[in-house]
């Protein structure tokens, strides 16, 4: 099976990307699909893009397999969300590695402290834990990580 190709996404994708989005959250367990979650993430994409995000899709012969958005100036992997029917086929890593080539110094994030199997996945990636804080806006407790490239000072 061909790799989905990662590349900027299109403003004509963005409903489907919020779709995504929506689709892995929920396969989390933290929040179950509704049209209001949807439409809330369908809204956040243009702001957030108006805010700097840079925004990538796999793209897997016209299906979006996944999203990656990233603050590059802050060095801040902001959102990383593959399919749930893509999951479990090396993706996550693929999108990784791409984010490591347009930040390839030093990258963090923030990840939902009940997302046990994202930031696990994060620490056996080279992420390393730095605090927990409670989000206002949503009420989850973030876990902080970051991953610098060796040698680099901290």
């Amino acid at each position: 099976m061909p790799t989905p190709t990662i590349r900027p996404a299109r403003a004509d994708e963005y409903d489907e990307v919020a779709r995504v989005w929506m689709n892995s959250w929920v396969s989390t367990g933290l929040e179950d699909a509704s049209n209001f979650l949807l439409a809330k993430l369908r809204a956040r994409v243009p702001q957030e893009i108006e805010k700097g995000w840079s925004l990538y899709v796999a793209d897997d012969n016209g299906t979006l397999a996944a999203m990656l958005a990233l603050h590059l100036g802050d060095r801040y992997l902001d959102q990383l969300f593959v399919a749930p029917e893509y999951q479990g086929q090396n993706l996550g890593r693929q999108l990784l590695a791409f984010t490591r080539k347009h930040l390839p110094d030093e990258i963090w994030l923030r990840c939902v402290r009940g997302n046990e199997k994202a930031w696990r996945w994060y620490e056996r990636e080279g992420f390393v834990f730095e605090k927990e804080q409670v989000e206002p806006m949503t009420g989850f407790v973030m876990k902080y990580y970051r991953w610098k490239k060796e040698g680099i000072a901290p």
